[in-house]
């Protein structure tokens, strides 16, 4: 990691090949499902890159790796517990009717649209709506990632989503 954080690329890639197996059986050990593992995998490696400046190199690299994965690990487990606490299952025998106001699948916004919107945010907002809206972070946690205090963090967050209301809900409507 020190030499890394030096610039040689070559490291850094070898550190992250090497570190992947072992995050992937450390995560493997609280969760189930290998998409779930997967994407805490990526998490955690995400994580180390965007923290990767704050390792310490006259400290062993082991014990803050692990920190860094079981915050991830955790983080999945709760964001998984949140998901599940909101689905239900789906029963076979499915409902169509002829309202269209009961048909609001139709009405949902492109995925491509909402990830170009995002992208015409201000920084500010944007990554306010990233860590707090999408990467589920808390107000504590996406202070201290981004250097901002969390009233701003608040602020910023509300613009967004009232920016994004604005652009695709029509004029008039309410939600």
């Amino acid at each position: 990691m020190a030499r890394a954080q030096a610039g040689d690329q070559q490291a850094y890639r070898r550190l992250l090949q090497g570190i992947t197996p072992y995050l992937r059986a450390l995560a493997a050990r609280h969760m189930r499902n290998g998409e779930d593992v997967e994407d805490t995998v990526q998490d955690v490696l995400l994580t180390l890159h965007s923290a990767r400046n704050t390792y310490d190199p006259s400290r062993p690299f082991g014990p803050w790796l692990v920190a860094i994965a079981n915050r991830r690990i955790v983080d999945g487990l709760r964001r998984r517990g949140r998901i599940e606490s909101h689905e239900s299952l789906v029963e076979a025998d499915l409902e169509t009717f002829s309202a269209p106001e009961a048909n609001l699948q139709e009405e949902t916004v492109d995925a491509r649209l909402v990830r170009e919107a995002i992208e015409q945010l201000p920084v500010g907002q944007r990554d306010a709506l990233r860590m707090l809206k999408l990467e589920e972070m808390s107000l504590q946690e996406a202070a201290a990632a981004s250097g901002t205090s969390v009233a701003a963090l608040k602020v910023a967050t509300h613009r967004a989503m009232k920016r994004l209301r604005e652009l695709f809900l029509p004029r008039g409507s309410k939600s």
